[in-house]
């Protein structure tokens, strides 16, 4: 970029949009009852960032890039993360944290490779990181992803989405309430601002972090 003048997009770029584009576009469906489609990617960086949802954030930063680059192009943008918002909203976005409770029951069976995760003394005896581990003491079950004293890496990144989205399109549509994981008694209500002022709130209450799989607090 020189000035004011941004340099366009080059034939790689546009090809990236155009894939985001029709992957953003291709309907699916993350609610309990539905499945993700197969391309997004729920197995890369196992265990830790092995689900969908990584794959769907990480989707989002070029957004900003590109936007920047050709601000004229603001609708294919704008769709592109609203669709990205919108899942985001659904069950299998949360999905480590819906359906994982209490002590992993495979700690005493994890693959070789995941040793260096795990302190020496407690191989077979802890959970690796990925293991969210709703639901143990003292904190107890904690159905809302966003509320809940965890889960950090679900609603920090998702409040990032949310600014890169406000950013992109000026658009503040999801600052109006909006329900997330809508599984009957389990829908739970927030706005953009509501995440982003409860994270503020949860690290002033911690000042040493805020927990991504409970008890786990990560340094970086």
């Amino acid at each position: 970029m020189t000035g004011s003048n941004p340099a366009p997009l080059d034939d790689r770029s546009l090809g990236w949009l155009r894939y985001l584009h029709r992957k953003a576009t291709t309907p699916d469906d993350w609610s309990r009852e539905g499945q993700p489609h197969p391309h997004w990617d729920d197995r890369t960086g196992e265990p830790m960032l092995s689900w969908h949802r990584f794959d769907l954030v990480d989707s989002a930063y070029s957004m900003a890039l590109m936007a920047d680059r050709t601000p004229a192009w603001r609708e294919p943008y704008a769709r592109i993360l609203d669709e990205l918002v919108e899942r985001h909203t659904g069950w299998w976005a949360a999905s480590d944290w819906l359906t994982q409770f209490g002590p992993d029951p495979d700690r005493g069976s994890y693959p070789e490779d995941w040793r260096p995760l795990i302190p020496e003394e407690l191989w077979g005896d802890y959970d690796v990181p990925g293991w969210t581990a709703n639901g143990i003491a003292p904190y107890g079950v904690q159905m809302d992803p966003i509320a809940a004293d965890g889960m950090l890496f679900f609603k920090g990144f998702f409040g990032l989405l949310l600014g890169l989205h406000r950013h992109v399109t000026g658009d503040d549509r999801w600052n109006q309430p909006f329900d997330m994981v809508r599984d009957g008694e389990h829908t739970f209500t927030w706005t953009h601002s509501g995440i982003a002022a409860h994270l503020a709130d949860q690290w002033r209450d911690r000042p040493i972090g805020v927990h991504c799989e409970n008890t786990k607090i990560w340094p970086y």
